[in-house]
């Protein structure tokens, strides 16, 4: 595929397998029309935050794809890949099979009622933030400014890093 837009999608799950979850999510991005899977970063486990702390930690990662899918058609892939996954929308940081954040799409600024790019809590959240910066050391969040300045205001998340995925199954 040539052309198109690179987007950033959060990967997250703490139910059913996570790590198996997201591999399967990562396979499945790479099998979107029109989208070429860019690159994974390593899988990371995350302590969940706030009220919801009382649930299963995560494993999250970061992938970049290369995609002529509008940034709502690829939310609306991203939504049909949870549902396949059997996520359930229970509340908001309530345990998931599988969650799939559009984080970035290219230099777009949107705020609606479905969609909103850049995410709008990127910036706080050490599970984002880490993977992503593994695979762009230099982004820029746009409306924000340099991805990596709000890494120290995370410090306090507890965050670690498993293991690179299979660069094997990325298809780059």
């Amino acid at each position: 595929m040539t052309g198109g837009v690179v987007a950033f999608v959060g990967l997250g799950s703490n139910l059913a397998g996570p790590a198996r979850q997201l591999t399967r999510a990562i396979a499945a991005l790479a099998a979107l029309p029109q989208t070429r899977l860019v690159a994974v970063s390593s899988f990371y486990r995350s302590v969940p935050i706030g009220a919801a702390a009382r649930q299963p930690d995560f494993i999250n990662a970061v992938a970049a794809v290369q995609t002529s899918l509008t940034a709502d058609a690829l939310l609306g892939a991203l939504r049909t890949l949870e549902r396949a996954a059997r996520r359930r929308r229970t509340g908001a940081n309530a345990p998931r099979s599988l969650d799939l954040d559009l984080l970035l799409y290219g230099p777009l600024r949107r705020r609606g009622r479905k969609l909103a790019v850049p995410h709008p809590r990127l910036h706080l959240r050490a599970f984002v933030l880490r993977p992503l910066l593994e695979l762009s050391p230099q982004i820029a969040i746009p409306g924000r400014g340099r991805a990596r300045k709000f890494l120290p205001r995370t410090r306090t998340q507890r965050i670690a890093r498993l293991s690179s995925f299979p660069r094997s199954t990325a298809h780059t």
